[in-house]
Parts: structure tokens; C-alpha cells; sequence
């Protein structure tokens, strides 16, 4: 089972990858052969339906080819309801793509619009992926994302999107995973950076609201490092979702940066050199990643620039409003 849900989430695992060398400045290593691999292997896994309204709700991508129907074969006549994509995987391969230098002239804009479209509850929250999961502040983001990458935001209601997010916001004045759950510095990632894709964040929040919320997530400081909750340690995650939501909010100097500093680098494996989410414990690939994006945000350790609302560098972010330029020339081309 471990192993299975490990190939479902590779798509996850490959941006960690990439997006985590595109910081370190080290994707020269990749050759022009090796990147085309990579985007060929993430064209792989895009579901590619016909015209039929319930195939295209089942699109988007795939996180690895474990679930696929047609493994091994180069094209599909029909779609699986049971090989869909996930919304998180979508958005990782659009990153991932970006982050590669990528045109996007392959993604099926129309098909990851209906998946995405179909996804969406009546409450303003999003499903992972179609035929049920759980509906969360997390795959809103998701979704906030993929439309911003693509430009287009026909397939997210979002006026019910913000009462959602608005509607989490706890009596603790930052927003849990959804209404009447306690309030998180994950979550309030996700809805922070969400009103921020969507264009929504200066109408949305009220100065005091914002006020607020900046305070929780400063307060969220403890032993240098981040916690994602009150009477929790500190963990190495934080230091991007909680930082990111500060540099959004324009309040990330709140923080004592170079106590954070010090933790995030606490918790780095002398012997491989990736970073756990506690020290004297061990590194994953996503503390890895998320330590090292949350330290391009203090702009103390010679890494590219992070944009705080993507959770991609700066110079791939730039690469992504050419594409929005030149898809704008081109009326040939949907948006």
C-alpha cells in the first residue's frame, strides 16, 4: 500500500525535485536532453478525453503511472472513471513545466478547466479528484493555481470560493482546512494565497481582520523556528507556509529571520544534506524542498527568489507571464 500511494504521488515528488534545484540554482546539471525527458514523462501522465462531459471532469494529471488504464499503450479511446486526475498533481505538473522552461503547448487547457470546474463543491471548497475526497482550503489552492497558470479563471465560482475561505477564518483570526475547524498556518497558506491568485485579497479582508491574522501567524514563532498551530514544536514546513503568508501579507519582517535561519538549517542532515522537519531527525524530500523555499524568503543564503504565492522562483515565474503574453497575442490560442 505504501509503495502504491508512493507511485501516485510522483508528480508531487518530481516538483519537490525540480522547483528545489531551480532555488539552488543547480537545474544547469540538467542537459537539454534530460529536461525533455522530464516533460515528456509529465505529458505521459495527462489524461487526454474526448468530448464526452464526464471524461472531461476525469482529466487533469495523473500523479504516476501505477492507476493509468493505458499503461503502455501511445493513445486511449476511452477513459477510466477510475484513472482521473488529481488536482495537486495538476497543479504540480504545471509548476513542474513552467519550472522546465515548458510552452505549455501540450496541456489540454479546455479538459484541465472541466476537471477542475467539476471539482468544486457547492460550499466554494474543492474535491482532490472526482468521485469523492475530502474537500478542503488545500485544493482550492490547487485550483487557484492551475487557473492563475493558465489564465483562466472560468471554472472557479469565486464568490463562493472567498465566502469559503472567509467562513474558515476561526475565532483565532487565521482560517482552518474549513468552517468551525481550528485554525492552522497550512491552511491559512492555502486561503491567504488563494485570494491572492484569484485577485480577491485588498476586497476580501477588512484591516482588522488582517491585523489579526498577521498576529497569529507571528505568534506561530517558537524557538526560533515555526509551528503550525499553537503547543506544537516547531517544524521545518512552516518556515514557507507561515513566511510565504507573511511576504504575501507584506509582514514577513514581523519575524526574528535570522533565529528562523538557524532552526531551518537545524535540522540538516550533515551526511545528505537534506533538511528534516525536526532537528536530530530524519530529511524527507518535502521538508527538504519547503525549508529551502522558506529560506529563499530571507534572502540571506545566495538562493533564487521565491514567489511566495506559486511556491516557484521568481525567474520561472517570469518565464510563466511570457507565456501569458505571448498566449495574449495569439487569438489562436485559448487563455
Amino acid at each position: 500500500m505504501a509503495l502504491r500511494n508512493n507511485q501516485t504521488r510522483r508528480m508531487a515528488v518530481l516538483y519537490f525535485a525540480l522547483s528545489g534545484l531551480d532555488l539552488l540554482d543547480g537545474l544547469s546539471e540538467l542537459d537539454k536532453e534530460e529536461r525533455q525527458h522530464i516533460i515528456n514523462w509529465i505529458y505521459s501522465l495527462q489524461i487526454l478525453p474526448g468530448n464526452d462531459r464526464d471524461e472531461q471532469a476525469c482529466a487533469g494529471f495523473r500523479g504516476g503511472t501505477t492507476l493509468a488504464s493505458c499503461r503502455g499503450e501511445s493513445s486511449c479511446d476511452t477513459v477510466s472513471q477510475l484513472d482521473c486526475g488529481h488536482i495537486t498533481m495538476t497543479y504540480t505538473a504545471l509548476a513542474s513545466l513552467i519550472i522546465l522552461g515548458d510552452d505549455l503547448s501540450r496541456v489540454e487547457r479546455p479538459a484541465v478547466m472541466a476537471h477542475v470546474a467539476a471539482l468544486q463543491c457547492p460550499d466554494g471548497s474543492f474535491f482532490s479528484t472526482r468521485g469523492g475526497s475530502e474537500n478542503d482550503m488545500r485544493f482550492m489552492y490547487c485550483a487557484a493555481a492551475i487557473c492563475y497558470i493558465l489564465q483562466d479563471f472560468s471554472a472557479i465560482n469565486t464568490t463562493s470560493a472567498t465566502k469559503y475561505i472567509l467562513n474558515s477564518m476561526s475565532y483565532e483570526g487565521a482560517m482552518g482546512q474549513g468552517t468551525h475547524l481550528e485554525a492552522h498556518g497550512g491552511s491559512s497558506y492555502c486561503a491567504i494565497a488563494t485570494l491572492h491568485l484569484l485577485g480577491k485579497l485588498d476586497s476580501s479582508l477588512s484591516r482588522t481582520q488582517r491585523e489579526r491574522l498577521v498576529r497569529w501567524l507571528v505568534e506561530r514563532q517558537s524557538g526560533g523556528g515555526l509551528q503550525g498551530r499553537p503547543n506544537k514544536p516547531p517544524d521545518t514546513c512552516y518556515a514557507f507556509w507561515i513566511g510565504a503568508t507573511l511576504q504575501i501579507l507584506g509582514a514577513l519582517d514581523y519575524l526574528d529571520t535570522a533565529a528562523l535561519r538557524q532552526f531551518v538549517l537545524s535540522t540538516q542532515d550533515p551526511i545528505t544534506g537534506g533538511l528534516a522537519k525536526y532537528p536530530n531527525s530524519n530529511p524527507d524530500g518535502l521538508h527538504t524542498y519547503l525549508g529551502i523555499s522558506g529560506l529563499s524568503l530571507l534572502r540571506k543564503d545566495n538562493l533564487k527568489p521565491v514567489d511566495p504565492a506559486l511556491n516557484i522562483s521568481q525567474q520561472a515565474l517570469s518565464h510563466l507571464h511570457q507565456l501569458h503574453k505571448n498566449i495574449s497575442k495569439n487569438s489562436t490560442v485559448p487563455c
